[in-house]
């Protein structure tokens, strides 16, 4: 088993108050948590509004298929996320 972390952090620009950032966040946890070989949480920046990180931890029986999946995770947020992208880290465990 190949674990990988993917921590992406998020530029919220004019966010206004932390209903307007989970809705801009757009519902992470209910698109990526459902499949069961990743879990996602918000782990920073959680008090403030132009700013979001969030940690996706991955699991599949090859490193190659752990990479696979965080760029498809990647990939997802770009297009589905109201905001920027300003930091990704990536680590196989």
């Amino acid at each position: 088993m190949n674990i990988g972390v993917l921590r992406i952090g998020f530029s919220l620009p004019g966010c206004s108050s932390l209903k307007e950032k989970r809705q801009r966040m757009g519902g992470l946890h209910e698109r990526f948590g459902r499949t069961p070989s990743i879990a996602v949480c918000e782990s920073g920046d959680l008090d403030r509004l132009e700013a979001s990180e969030w940690s996706f931890v991955v699991a599949a029986t090859s490193a190659q298929k752990v990479e696979s999946i965080c760029s498809e995770i990647e990939e997802k947020l770009q297009r589905t996320v109201d905001g920027r992208i300003m930091d990704v880290e990536r680590e196989i465990l």
